[in-house]
């Protein structure tokens, strides 16, 4: 057991670096995305085969993918590692290796980026302490043309050669690759690698520098179109819509909308995470999408961002054969997965499951593989006043603003005046007062990137039950000790009954309470108070139900823990609660049981 541990704590490990090396990667692409389209648009609109060719305005899409794309990117990459003066440096040093090289220098920039911010970030902690007042201008102003000049000779001499050669052999690989017809099969890894969050990584971290150099001698590159493919996600959440069951059925419709149309591909990852076997779905989706692409010559522009449908035809260039081979991989990617997908939907003889009951199960086996215990909000929350709530994700877009948006409507329909925004999670500061919000498989890192704030993990940005609890612990204030006290029952204790402050005679349903998406402790709860009931001869309705759906009258009693109880109570005056320290104590049970009528 001991070394089965430790296997899973290396792999855990092994993908938290490697989701940080994508995230690095994909956070000096991302902020800029909006000039990589425009470079798209432009290229697409004024080149002579273009909707609208003009030879003048068609001069700039050169410049702009020489030397503008490659030094924002290099300016994102140093300010994420020393801030404004780290952009400076790694944009100087950058200069070098566009100059050396005759190739768009995007892989270059990357690397001299974070270079000349890491070179200056060290400069300036040895150095600045030792400055005389006076010349702090002179010295900073200096170190950074001097430090970014010497990078950029470096740049110029030894590595743009080697990065056009690097490149160049990426490159011919790639066309290699897609002239054998073998292109396909990078789906068998992007599918599954876009569930573990490594999405923006593969795509923007990889097949979008080598797919621009692409366009940029074809005029399109499939690889544009490997990851951003909305069919494989489409396929499965129709299959649901179909042939699904409880909530994952009557969501699925609307999850269509948002992943199609709106490009937030996420959104299925907890279908698929539901029921594994659908990694074959999109799996086969995939390479049948990716295959057809290959086959009729398809391609875009540039990336789109997000990977939506309007997106993707956006960045098609003119012609209808070229719209025609774009819709019809997206087709064949959906209707392959669909049927795939309606195979093992079909096949599935399991009884009913919400989408909330499977992420509960999700989430309690990521958390035992970690070794840690799962916390739900009303026990993350317990930190202290909340000021400014920031919804974390790997980019910082898609998800994570929808998730904001949810949550930013909730708080103002509750009248509170916590500002709700979402950010990239290696930009996350760490500041009192703030509330970090983002998914599971995220976690760890948010929690490095800031270990002061208060944190809740969520299965699913645009579906969390927790949403409800931060804003309950938000309007009663209860951000205190969980080891506070629980208000005591409204309800007086009857006569000859000092045990509980409950009055039994009127209690006729007994609830049990989940919060958040921790549905199976409250379920194991109520199936032995069952059976104690059984045990004892009585019949009296027990229910697990939601905070929300709570009758709030004095026949209802509510068992739960403290914390849970404590909650409650700030929220209902009239039921009735007995405080139970272990939800699975049949001794406590019977001793409750024997009080009702």
């Amino acid at each position: 057991m001991e070394a089965t541990a430790n296997s899973s704590k290396k792999k855990t490990s092994l993908k938290t670096r490697v989701q940080r090396l994508g995230s690095a990667l994909s956070n000096m692409v991302l902020p800029n995305i909006g000039a990589f389209i425009a470079w798209g648009l432009m290229t697409a609109l004024f080149i002579p085969t273009g909707w609208l060719p003009n030879a003048d305005l068609a001069k700039i899409g050169t410049p702009m993918v020489t030397y503008l794309l490659p030094l924002l990117i290099a300016y994102s990459g140093g300010k994420a590692v020393a801030g404004h003066r780290g952009g400076v440096v790694g944009a100087i040093a950058t200069m070098g290796v566009i100059v050396g090289a005759n190739i768009p220098m995007f892989i270059g920039a990357m690397a001299l980026g974070p270079l000349g911010g890491w070179c200056i970030k060290k400069w300036d902690d040895h150095v600045q302490p030792h400055i005389r007042q006076g010349f702090e201008m002179l010295v900073n102003n200096f170190s950074a043309g001097i430090i970014g000049m010497i990078l950029a000779i470096i740049g110029f001499y030894a590595i743009g050669p080697v990065v056009s050669t690097v490149s160049g052999w990426l490159a011919t690989g790639v066309d290699y690759i897609i002239s054998i017809h073998l292109i396909p099969l990078a789906n068998v890894f992007i599918e599954p690698a876009k569930i573990l969050f490594l999405n923006n990584a593969i795509n923007q971290g990889i097949l979008t520098p080598l797919g621009i150099q692409a366009a940029a001698k074809a005029g399109k590159s499939i690889l544009f179109l490997l990851e951003p493919d909305p069919g494989p996600g489409l396929g499965v959440l129709l299959a649901f819509a179909l042939f699904g069951k409880g909530n994952a059925k009557s969501s699925a419709p609307g999850a269509i909308i948002i992943q199609f149309l709106g490009g937030i591909h996420e959104i299925y990852f907890p279908y698929i995470l539901m029921k594994p076997m659908l990694f074959l779905s999109v799996i086969a989706g995939g390479v049948t999408g990716t295959f057809t692409f290959n086959m009729l010559g398809a391609g875009l522009k540039a990336s789109p961002s997000p990977g939506s449908i309007i997106s993707i035809l956006l960045m098609t260039p003119k012609g209808l054969g070229n719209f025609a081979s774009v819709l019809l991989g997206v087709t064949a990617a959906t209707v392959v997965s669909f049927l795939v997908s309606m195979v093992i939907l079909r096949r599935d003889k399991t009884p009913e499951v919400s989408l909330e009951d499977s992420q509960a199960q999700l989430q309690s086996m990521k958390s035992s593989a970690k070794g840690t215990d799962t916390k739900d909000a009303k026990a993350i929350m317990a930190g202290g006043t909340v000021n400014k709530i920031i919804f974390a994700c790997d980019a910082g877009m898609g998800s994570s603003a929808m998730g904001a948006s949810i949550l930013r409507d909730k708080v103002k329909k509750a009248g509170l005046n916590q500002s709700v925004t979402n950010t990239a999670i290696s930009n996350l500061k760490d500041e009192p007062g703030l509330l970090v919000v983002t998914q599971e498989e995220l976690a760890d890192r948010a929690l490095k990137q800031t270990p002061n704030a208060v944190h809740v993990a969520v299965e699913n940005f645009l579906n969390s039950p927790k949403y409800d609890e931060i804003i309950t612990s938000l309007k009663t204030k209860d951000v205190t000790s969980t080891d506070e006290a629980v208000v005591p029952s409204t309800q007086a204790a009857p006569a000859g009954d000092s045990d509980y402050a409950v009055d039994f005679s009127q209690v006729q349903e007994v609830n049990f309470v989940h919060h958040d998406q921790n549905v199976g402790s409250a379920t194991m709860a109520m199936a032995t108070f069952r059976s104690a009931l059984r045990k004892a001869n009585k019949e009296i309705p027990v229910k697990n139900v939601a905070v929300n759906e709570l009758n709030d009258q004095a026949q209802v009693l509510v068992l739960a823990s403290k914390e849970t109880a404590k909650r409650i109570k700030s929220q209902f005056g009239n039921l009735q609660i007995i405080v139970v320290a272990n939800l699975l104590d049949d001794a406590e049970y019977a001793k409750i049981i024997s009080k009702l009528k």
